[in-house]
């Protein structure tokens, strides 16, 4: 049972660092819900492998401060009809 969920970890990391995706688009990628993505990120990822871990965790850092002017943007989208 965790063969395929450290292969499931490792392949989300690998495409977050590739991509540079948000969760939200990994999740859409993988047809899984983000709080898998979340899970097997934070919480598998560092027990399988770390130094994969520490490539992703500066990804999610950087998507998380990031995340309030792709708020923006996407609401000035809604209101000006783009």
């Amino acid at each position: 049972m965790t063969e395929p969920l450290e292969e499931r970890a490792c392949e989300l990391a690998a495409y977050m660092i590739e991509t540079g995706a948000t969760v939200r688009a990994a999740a859409k990628h993988f047809h899984i819900s983000k709080s898998t993505v979340h899970k097997d990120l934070q919480q598998r990822l560092p027990k399988y492998h770390p130094a994969l871990y520490a490539q992703v965790r500066q990804i999610l850092e950087l998507n998380k401060s990031e995340r309030h002017i792709r708020g923006g943007m996407a609401t000035r989208r809604k209101y000006k009809g783009e």
